[in-house]
Parts: structure tokens; sequence; C-alpha cells
């Protein structure tokens, strides 16, 4: 038996030498293998293929068949250049070692997954972000800069009885008489008191001159008025009722009254009617030319709005108010886009596009709209409030309230006032607003101050910013 074992010895160890692949360990093998795989890859030009990665993450991983990695060790490890001579024998040459890179990104990295974020991307890239700088809101004064007693104020929602001329002077009719205040000196004038008993002032409007005032009366006339001298120019008739509402187109001055009948006078003529309108069926309490004097708006108790072109030709009949309508405004940066406000029934301004009669806006405020005025900087309209119509007192009630155009997003409320607001006045430089209310006060409100690097004098400056504190 132990003969046996030692007789084949030496055939079994030939056998080994020369088939040593079959007799080794695995481990063994799969190193050898390895290593072969590395070598010819250091000395082949064409890389091998990349494996396909099986799950696409939001990293990149190189791929090890596309690197040369003992090339790249050579590199940074081997200052010498002895070694040069053995890599040349082994079938590489110097400049594929020195051009060699340590990392080679021979394909795109793949792409994540739809809806994918990298935190990390966010951390190490928000600082470059160029944020644009933040836009600072203008502060707008909830309280009055100033307020002037007004007794004897008509508290008559049909009535303009309040004006502010380019002159930078405010005229205020209190019953019969009407008084000037100087914005800039602060004097007071008495300009005339009416005769007759129970006569009194139902409508003031300045002219384009800012020195001559239209006095509208509850006996049916117009008074025309010389400011510098005060001194009655002329009276003028041709009404049946009292004219609540007028306004100028250089020297002709259309004027409403309450018979519904509107008059365009040329003041310069003795037979001064040069023209009447018959549209409105009750009494007229809204007259407005646009800044161009091409358009003319009328407004009545009758809820509707009559819109004529300069020659007199009735253009449209606007009738989606359902109360009356005294407020009206032409925009100063679209002289087709004109704005009405409505009564307690209606609450609401409407934007209507005068050449198409297209409604192109609205907003129902919550009260009587009594009064609208634009600002061109800021393309802003305000609006003042009387009465809403809800029984008894609402919070929407005795304000004004500032709207950013067109989206009438709400920028200010104004109060103060304790009755209802019965019209608006704006100085000329466009930054004040003046309202007169049923609490017999006039108040002052600086809504629409400049930037100081936008202003333009394109008017006498108000000194109510020196004055008032």
């Amino acid at each position: 038996m132990s003969a046996n074992i030692f007789d084949n010895v030496e055939q079994e160890f030939a056998k080994s030498i020369s088939n040593v692949n079959a007799t080794l360990p695995r481990w063994q093998r799969k190193m050898m293998r390895a290593s072969a795989t590395n070598s010819s890859a250091i000395h082949s030009n064409q890389p091998s293929n990349p494996a396909t990665p099986k799950k696409q993450n939001d990293r990149f991983i190189p791929q090890r068949a596309n690197m040369d990695i003992q090339a790249a060790s050579h590199n940074l490890m081997d200052n010498c250049n002895s070694n040069s001579k053995n890599n040349n024998n082994n079938g590489s040459s110097s400049s594929s070692v020195t051009d060699s890179k340590i990392l080679s990104f021979k394909s795109a990295a793949p792409k994540p997954k739809h809806g994918f974020q990298s935190d990390l991307r966010v951390m190490y890239t928000q600082n470059n972000v160029v944020r644009k700088p933040k836009k600072v809101s203008r502060m707008i004064p909830q309280a009055p800069e100033r307020v002037l007693d007004a007794p004897e104020l008509h508290n008559d929602f049909y009535l303009n009885l309040l004006d502010w001329s380019v002159s930078n002077t405010v005229a205020i009719a209190l019953d019969d008489t009407v008084y000037l205040w100087n914005a800039s000196s602060g004097g007071i004038t008495e300009l005339c008191q009416l005769e007759g008993q129970d006569s009194y002032v139902s409508s003031l409007r300045w002219a384009g001159d800012g020195l001559h005032l239209a006095v509208g009366t509850s006996n049916a006339t117009v008074q025309i008025f010389d400011v510098t001298k005060q001194r009655r120019l002329r009276e003028m008739g041709g009404h049946q009722g009292r004219v609540g509402a007028s306004d100028w187109n250089q020297h002709i001055l259309t004027s409403g009254s309450a018979s519904g009948l509107v008059l365009n006078s040329d003041v310069r003529m003795q037979d001064h009617i040069v023209q009447d309108y018959n549209d409105h069926t009750q009494e007229v309490c809204g007259v407005r030319w646009n800044a161009e004097g091409t358009m003319l708006a009328t407004s009545g108790n009758d809820n509707m709005v009559h819109v004529y072109d300069e020659e007199g030709t009735h253009l449209h009949g606007l009738n989606d108010h359902m109360a009356a309508v005294k407020a009206l405004a032409w925009c100063p940066w679209n002289n087709s886009l004109l704005a009405t406000g409505g009564g307690t029934n209606d609450n609401h301004i409407r934007f209507y596009n005068a050449i198409t009669s297209n409604l192109v806006n609205e907003i129902d405020t919550g009260s009587q709209v009594s009064g609208l005025l634009w600002n061109q900087e800021y393309k802003e309209i305000i609006s003042s409030h009387g009465y809403s119509s809800v029984n008894g007192v609402s919070d929407k009630d005795n304000m004004l309230q500032i709207w950013k155009y067109p989206t009438m997003a709400k920028v200010a409320d104004l109060r103060g006032h304790t009755d209802r607001v019965l019209g608006m006045a704006l100085s000329p430089d466009g930054e004040t607003v003046v309202s007169a209310s049923g609490d017999e006060t006039l108040r002052f409100w600086k809504v629409f101050q400049s930037d100081p690097l936008k202003k333009k004098n394109i008017a006498p400056p108000s000194a109510l910013s020196n004055r008032i504190r």
C-alpha cells in the first residue's frame, strides 16, 4: 500500500508543472487573471467598454476601465526618469505616460431622474444666485397732514363743492359763499357771496389757467370769476335747475343741471350756448372732459354715463351701474380709459374703453363712490366713499381707498372722517389729496409723494410739505 503511494510521484509532479493553472488554488487563479487584464489594459490603445450602471444616481462614479491607473501612479510617485526605460520596454511610450490623466471621463454623466434635486447643489450654488434688489414700498401716511374746518358745507352727494387749481389754490363752497385757501401762503380769501334768500353754491370748477373759477348756483346760473381781481366777469343762464357739475375744455364750459340738461357754453361769446345734450332723464352730477379735450363724459342720478366726442356726437350710453353715478375720472396716461363710480345701491368702480364702450375692469368697494382721482407716477387710483348699503355703520364707510391699477389690489385705507366723504381734489404737484366731508372738515392727505429722482416740475409745487406738520 505504501509503495503504491509513491510509485507515480515523479509523473504527477511533472504533470503539475506542465499545467500549473489546473492545480493552483482558485484564489490564485483569479489573481493571475486580474493581473493579466490590468497589464493588457496598460498597453492597449482601445479603452474597454464601460459597464452599464445598474442604477441612475445623482453622482457620477468614474469607470476604472477608462483609467490608466498604473501610469498615473508612476507620474505621481516616481520623480526619477530611470523607470521610463522600463516602461518603454513594456510597450508604453514616455509621451503616453506624460499625457495620461489620473481620471478619465469619456462618457457623459447619467442624467438624474425627473424631479430630482440635489441638496448639495442648492448648498453650494445659493451664493452665486444674482438677487434682484428688493423693491422698497413707499410709506403712506394714515393720518392727514392738516385739517381745516368747513362749517355749513352742504352734505349733498350730488354737488361738487371742492376744487384745487394749478396755481395751488383750493376753492371751497360753504353754503352761499366761496372761499379760497392759498396752499403756498396759507392765506384765506372770500371770493364771493350769492345774493338772494336760500341761494347756495352747487358746484365749483377751476379753468386750466388757474385764474378763473366757474361757480354753479342753486338759481340755475353759472358765474365766472377772475380770482386775481376778485371780480365776477359774467353770469350765464340756460339751465332749468341747480348746476351741480361743470368742467372746462379751453374756452368751452360744460355744465350739467338738475333738469338733466347739459350745456356747452363759449365764455367768449354773448350768446354763449353752442351745444346742448338731453340724454339724461334726471339730475346731472358728473361732467368731465379727457385731457386732450376729445371726449366728454357725463353722469347722473338716472344711473347712466354718456360719452360724446368733441363735435358733440353721442358715442355711447353706459348703463352698468345700479345707482346714481357721480364720480368720473379719465386716465392721464390713456385718454380713452374712463373710470366711473356708483352710489349706495351699486358701490362699484368700473373702467371703460370709451372708444368701444367695453367694460374692461370693475370692483365692488362696499360703499357709495363719491369721487375718483388717478395718479400717474404709481399707476394708482384713489376713491372717496360715503354710506354703504348695509344698515348701520360699516367699516367701509366715510373713508378713502387707494387701488393699484389694473390689478385693483388694495394699497391703503385712509380713515379719519366721521361722516361721508363728498368729494376730493388733487394738488397741482400730484402728491396731496384734499377731501371734503359731511363732518364739515377738509383733510389733506399726502399719499402720492414723488420719488425725488423721478420728480418732474410740471406745475407749481405745493407748499403743504413745508407748512404742514
